[in-house]
């Protein structure tokens, strides 16, 4: 009987102990993910001659900081593109380099660049725009919206949510166009995908994250969280014109 008692007793204490140990395991695991992502992050932005900030990982998901304004942009795209990086943005203090503006680009989704990278130098800033050439009503926002986006789309890395160098520059661009946009507007941004593989529950899903993809790229560009609202479709909503794969944004009035 005592025999039995004394058992009874370890039971629980040899769960607790397998707890643990599974616990220290995760979390090793997740650090040891981090140092090897920023490890690898720091390199490929020291082979391209951007070492005067930092990067910092959060799990998958990377924080810039301290890179001068104009080297900001293109120390985010290195940092993008590290294997294993699953979102990256820059803190509230950096302010990036204007991008520049490519051509037309379809509404698919764009097949990854394979240029290599060049190191960034000193790239001479884009002069500010007036505030009093911005719109400010929910009409002229809407219309200079549909003017950027028709002139270079913003599109993604196939079947991901990582913006395309391209769909970055115009997500930055419209961040500039909603500067001075009074508290009472707020920006929708619908996603919507083509049905895949994994079916209506994953086309969802990636619709909600290319989303809020672009919404990160709004904040970090100033303009306030609470006036960014995001809904992904998956691919309930197709368009006549097949452009199923797609960002839409409309402005209004709250």
């Amino acid at each position: 009987m005592s025999g039995i008692r004394l058992w009874s007793r370890l039971v629980p204490i040899a769960l607790l102990v397998t707890a643990l140990l599974a616990g220290i395991v995760t979390w090793s695991r997740s650090g040891g993910i981090e140092q090897d992502l920023t490890s690898r992050s720091q390199a490929a932005l020291a082979a391209a001659g951007l070492s005067s900030g930092q990067v910092t990982f959060d799990g998958r998901d990377a924080t810039l900081r301290g890179f001068p304004a104009n080297q900001a942009q293109r120390a985010l795209q290195i940092v993008q593109d590290v294997q294993g990086v699953r979102v990256a943005e820059t803190s509230g203090d950096i302010a990036a380099a204007a991008p520049t503006t490519g051509g037309p680009a379809t509404t698919a989704d764009a097949a990854p660049s394979t240029t290599e990278s060049t190191p960034a130098t000193s790239a001479p800033s884009e002069p500010p725009a007036t505030t009093s050439t911005r719109p400010t009503d929910r009409a002229g926002l809407q219309a200079e919206v549909d003017r950027v986006v028709a002139a270079a789309p913003i599109t993604f890395q196939p079947d991901s949510a990582k913006l395309t160098p391209e769909g970055e520059s115009t997500a930055r661009e419209l961040a500039r166009v909603f500067a001075d946009a009074p508290d009472g507007v707020r920006f929708r941004i619908s996603g919507h995908v083509a049905r895949g593989p994994g079916g209506e529950k994953a086309a969802l899903k990636l619709s909600q994250d290319r989303a809020r993809a672009v919404a990160r790229l709004l904040e970090a560009g100033g303009v306030p969280a609470k006036q960014v609202v995001t809904k992904g479709f998956g691919d309930s909503k197709p368009t006549s014109a097949g452009e199923d794969r797609r960002v839409e944004i409309t402005v209004e009035q709250g």
